[in-house]
């Protein structure tokens, strides 16, 4: 079993992450900060599902990382999710 986090929007992210998933979540702080989003209270979950990252905003955003192409995919809270888990 492995263990997940926290952090705060705009806090270090845990450098154990892929650089999909460090730059997915990069670019949802930068649409929260461009859209004028109050998100300083907000802050990461990350979990793991089949050994890979589930990183989940407290907004309901959530990023999952894609099994064949090692992609981060960035599902909006309002995005249903696919049947396969994507």
């Amino acid at each position: 079993m492995q263990l997940g986090t926290r952090w705060s929007v705009g806090g270090a992210a845990p450098a154990s992450l892929p650089a999909p998933v460090l730059g997915a979540v990069a670019q949802v702080e930068r649409e929260l900060a461009d859209e004028g989003v109050d998100a300083s209270s907000w802050r990461w979950t990350l979990t793991y599902l089949e050994h890979r990252p589930v990183v989940e905003l407290d907004d309901g955003t959530v990023i999952r990382v894609d099994a064949v192409t090692g992609e981060a995919r960035v599902h909006a809270p309002d995005d249903a999710l696919d049947s396969d888990g994507d």
